[in-house]
């Protein structure tokens, strides 16, 4: 891997990726490069046969706090468009990956960030992390996945709940929705994540294989129209006022007062 914020680490015998976003700055936010990044390295791994894949964020504070919301402010809807096929590729590559994937979720996970840990196959979370779909506070919604995976963890109407109210759940709460499957001590969450790595890819990777894609199957086309949908929705609120008004807020640090 060459690109600056995303690395790609390998365990002692190199069964286990881990990619590692490295903006700790900016709490690990996913801008362009990062996210082309990312693809990059879910390739790289892919091609060296890793048996299992980790995704982490550098530093203390952040998984993926989101989106990098200093780029998105000022995008027309045809850029929102390309940005969020953008985000879908990656996602969809981590759902596809041909061995398990796990996010190590170790601090913010909101919007991009949240949507990237829901397109893995396990989640598990130290005891100080905070997730949430929380876009709707910008003015758009989701538009990576995130309205098509997340009902598929929580349900409906707890998913209905977290993406209008945009909420931001703390480890535990998580847990009990089935939003992540394990919440572990701050200092424990690397040699859990390691652990629970290292028994998936002493597994027979071809049944692995198999078990993975015939979980991610779904019945008559709908789910991949639904994430067709949610693109289109997304890219089309960028330009709107309470986009502009979202993000602007964001990045001033005030409250944003919507039309």
């Amino acid at each position: 891997m060459s690109r600056d914020t995303v690395r790609l680490s390998w365990n002692e015998d190199e069964t286990v990726a881990t990619l590692t976003v490295d903006r700790p700055d900016a709490l690990n936010a996913l801008n362009v490069e990062t996210l082309e990044g990312i693809g990059d390295a879910i390739d790289e791994a892919e091609d060296e046969d890793a048996r299992a894949l980790i995704l982490t964020g550098a530093g203390d504070d952040a998984f993926i706090a989101g989106a990098d919301i200093s780029y998105m402010q000022d995008l027309s809807s045809p850029e929102a468009q390309a940005w969020g096929e953008l985000g879908h590729s990656v996602a969809d590559a981590l759902e596809t990956f041909p061995a398990p994937t796990i996010a190590a979720v170790n601090g913010y996970a909101f919007g991009g960030g949240c949507e990237m840990a829901l397109a893995c196959d396990l989640r598990v979370a130290s005891e100080s992390a905070l997730i949430g779909n929380t876009e709707i506070d910008l003015g758009i919604i989701p538009g990576w996945g995130g309205t098509q995976r997340l009902p598929q963890l929580v349900g409906d109407e707890a998913a209905r709940r977290l993406i209008f109210l945009g909420e931001r759940l703390d480890a535990e709460s998580a847990a009990e929705l089935g939003l992540v499957g394990e919440v572990v001590a701050d200092d424990e969450l690397e040699s859990t994540v390691a652990e629970l790595a290292e028994r998936l890819a002493a597994k027979p990777a071809d049944a692995m294989l198999a078990a993975k894609q015939s979980v991610n199957q779904f019945g008559g086309g709908s789910r991949s129209s639904g994430l067709a949908y949610e693109q289109r929705a997304f890219a089309s609120l960028f330009g709107t006022p309470d986009q502009r008004e979202g993000m602007a807020a964001f990045l001033e640090d005030r409250e944003p007062e919507f039309e």
